[in-house]
């Protein structure tokens, strides 16, 4: 593995960690328009231009507060719809933008406290409404909507009898939920109305499924429903399921990836389906292993894709396209490129760039990431990504082993700023899908059952050993960092192997797994027993409960000698703010330093950019102090 010999221009913090120019653009149903993100008052905004080269830009959302980070067209040219929520606390409202009247406000059209929007829809087949799942009449349990987008006017289709995870409203308007029962499966039933419950139709093994089934999508027709399944295999593949008969049909599958379902846990990120902005049909398939694999299921898309495909050597990231396939707006993901988005024409088959996110990012001052294998002590493989330094010799590094969240998640191909701030310092970067991962079958997922802080922080020893051993990583120079199960991750690193690691970054992390479990979200606790419960333990069952308490980091607290450093959200639903507070206050009264942050006005990771900016210049010097790494003045 060589890396170049030129010394790498000097990446600032604001340059990797600041809002993008430009992001997310997408064309309009008709498409005249194209919308995007970018920043107005120092936060991401939606704004709106002629999709000719030389349309004027207009913003058309107003929040000073917060990011935007989605938004949505609607079939009538007038509405925009986008999400926010509040400081982080992730109870995401639904607001409307009138595009015919440039300056109106933006109207919340579910203005309930303490409420949250999902799985919102906008069926070809309802013109002018969105299908939604809102729980504002109890925030345990999400009731079924239809809205009239122009109106506002919100109408229940059904009420949550208490076990139902989502809805899915068919074009007759049959209804149909997917829950979780008692004993952790997964199941599709149709809701019989007049009965006024639920008929199953079909039931999946929730060990397979720690998130639930992503993604879960009616055909047009609504007799059916596409989802990704591994019943019967260890790859997670494309099925249609007959929602009268419960038959599973293969519709497309790849003979060594998996189904691309990190939108599950990551929403921003594409869905694996891509579909007919007219007809919702299947237009194709993503796929991802070391890197992604796109399977056109449509003639008409196979020509676009193959002209998609010559813009770039990334992988395609962002789809859109008018109603009549015409139309289409792409961007890419690139470990050296990020974000680079083009319009293609197809009935002239011209193509133009309409912008890079970051237009101030060299590509030559960034650090390729290579896929690498790891072989675990026990002969599994770990699919993991190797960043190493530019101008230097890779040999003896000062290292940072960056830990995924989830654990059901996964690292994947693409730019990384962390992992770039972390090249351009002189560090190298190792990423690890470590068993529980998700992406990599269902052997690879299963084989982390019960292996917190156990098998699971094995993998993370033997990748360290394993980079100290090609000759990469200086053994003594060697730091953790990670968010949410990576925070976890870290702590784990620094109580369990407390000898492995010069430094440690605990970004929002469990540090006990008994109070972590809890205080999550009242919606969320029915549906543990398919992942945290089923993985980790259940703290209801004092025997579970004793093994949960042991593979917390709270209860080695004692052990910890490694340069510590704790970043949290104080208004974080997920990993409340106890979890670091109480490890913060153990260490502080031994008399071990440690450094922490607290943001008052963020949640389970940081959005506004000043707050990102913060915690990677504090992360930047304290690796730098604890690993010496390049150092720079006014990083």
């Amino acid at each position: 593995m060589s890396t170049t010999s030129h010394t790498p221009s000097h990446l600032t913090v604001e340059e990797l960690f600041d809002s993008p120019e430009r992001a997310g653009a997408s064309i309009s149903p008709d498409g005249t328009r194209i919308a995007y993100l970018a920043p107005w008052r120092e936060r991401l905004n939606v704004w709106v231009r002629s999709v000719e080269p030389d349309g004027e830009a207009r913003c058309v959302t107003a929040d000073v507060n917060r990011s935007v980070s989605s938004y949505h067209w609607t079939d009538d040219p007038r509405w925009l719809l986008y999400e926010q929520d509040g400081d982080g606390d992730e109870n995401w409202h639904l607001y409307r933008v009138d595009l015919a009247s440039p300056g109106a406000e933006a109207v919340d059209l579910t203005p309930f406290p303490g409420s949250k929007v999902t799985g919102l829809e906008l069926p070809l087949s309802r013109p002018g409404k969105a299908i939604l799942n809102l729980n504002r009449r109890n925030p345990a349990e999400f009731d079924l909507f239809e809205l009239d987008i122009a109106t506002g006017e919100l109408t229940m289709l059904v009420q949550n009898p208490g076990t139902v995870a989502g809805w899915l409203c068919a074009p007759g308007g049959e209804l149909y939920a997917y829950t979780t029962t008692d004993e952790g499966n997964v199941e599709f039933a149709r809701w019989d109305a007049e009965a006024g419950s639920l008929s199953p139709v079909l039931e999946y093994d929730g060990s397979d499924y720690p998130l639930g089934i992503h993604p879960i999508q009616l055909t047009p027709d609504g007799a059916g429903v596409w989802i990704g399944s591994c019943l019967g295999t260890d790859r997670t593949r494309l099925v249609r399921v007959d929602l009268a008969t419960g038959e599973e049909t293969e519709v497309d599958s790849h003979p060594v990836f998996d189904l691309d379902t990190r939108s599950a846990v990551f929403p921003a990120l594409p869905s694996p389906l891509i579909r007919d902005r007219r007809t919702g049909e299947l237009l194709g398939a993503r796929y991802l292993g070391e890197r992604q694999v796109v399977h056109p299921l449509d003639p008409h898309f196979a020509e676009v894709l193959a002209h998609l495909t010559k813009l770039s050597d990334g992988d395609l990231a962002g789809v859109s396209s008018d109603r009549s396939g015409r139309h289409w707006v792409v961007s890419f993901t690139n470990d050296v490129d990020p974000g680079a988005t083009y319009h293609y024409d197809h009935s002239t088959g011209e193509s133009r760039l309409l912008f890079r996110p970051y237009p101030h990012l060299d590509r030559e001052a960034l650090a390729p990431m290579t896929p690498v294998t790891i072989p675990a002590r026990d002969g599994l493989d770990l699919p993991s990504y190797l960043t190493l330094p530019l101008g230097t010799e890779p040999s003896g590094l000062p290292m940072v082993l960056l830990v995924h969240g989830g654990p059901w998640s996964r690292d994947s191909w693409g730019f990384n700023p962390l992992a770039q701030l972390l090249a351009n310092r002189g560090y190298a970067v190792l990423q690890v899908n470590f068993r529980g991962s998700t992406g990599y079958g269902k052997a690879h997922l299963k084989a982390g059952i019960g292996e917190l802080a156990g098998k699971m922080h094995d993998d993370l020893i033997d990748a360290v050993d394993w980079a100290v051993d090609k000759g990469y990583a200086d053994r003594s120079r060697v730091a953790v960092f990670g968010g949410s199960y990576g925070g976890y991750a870290a702590l784990v690193g620094v109580t369990f192997t407390p000898d492995v690691f010069a430094a440690a970054v605990d970004c929002f992390g469990i540090s006990d797994l008994v109070n972590f479990l809890g205080t999550v979200p009242d919606f969320v606790k029915p549906h543990l027993a398919t992942n945290w419960h089923l993985y980790a333990g259940d703290p209801d069952d004092p025997e579970q409960r004793a093994d949960l308490l042991a593979r917390s980091p709270i209860s080695r607290v004692d052990q910890i000698r490694t340069p510590l450093m704790v970043i949290q959200g104080a208004n974080d639903v997920r990993v409340v703010q106890a979890e670091s507070d109480q490890i913060v206050a153990a260490l502080r009264a031994r008399g071990v330093p440690v450094e922490y942050m607290v943001k008052s006005n963020e949640g389970h990771g940081f959005v506004n950019p000043e707050n990102s900016i913060d915690m990677y210049r504090a992360a930047d010097r304290f690796l730098a102090r604890h690993l010496g790494g390049r150092q720079h003045a006014n990083s």
